[in-house]
């Protein structure tokens, strides 16, 4: 069972060394729901990101924008494996239109990490938010 976004968040007011929270980062990405061999396909991989991501995207019946997108998620990397897991709390089991109003950036501003992150590793996560929005775009029919 994953951490909400308000858990992450809490866990990470209480963390003041960055060393800690890299270590909480990849606790985080160490509770995610594993992803089915068959899920890391070409289909599912997303681009621009320096080390291996996957996500994939499972969108429940409903109109358009009310589509609620649910996602899973992996890469081969510790930290990147905990962004993923941060950008699944931010956005899995919403609907399409919620996915597209938020704003991730500003979640990763508050906790600080986009500061610490690496250029690489920056664009790496906007690549897999933009891929998250996109199919938010595609289940809403935008």
């Amino acid at each position: 069972m994953s951490a909400s976004l308000d858990e992450i968040i809490a866990n990470f007011d209480l963390l003041d060394e960055w060393d800690d929270r890299y270590r909480y980062l990849i606790e985080l990405g160490k509770s995610l729901e594993p992803l089915p061999e068959e899920a890391h396909n070409e289909a599912n991989k997303v681009r621009g990101c320096a080390s291996q991501v996957w996500l994939e995207a499972q969108a429940e019946a409903g109109p358009g924008p009310q589509t609620k997108l649910t996602f899973r998620g992996d890469s081969d990397a510790h930290i990147v494996r905990g962004l993923v897991a941060l950008a699944l709390a931010i956005y899995s089991g919403r609907s399409a239109a919620e996915i597209l109003a938020t704003d991730a950036f500003e979640t990763y501003e508050r906790l600080g990490l986009a500061a610490h992150l690496t250029p690489q590793r920056s664009n790496g996560v906007r690549s897999m938010i933009e891929r998250i929005k996109s199919d938010a775009r595609a289940a809403a029919g935008a």
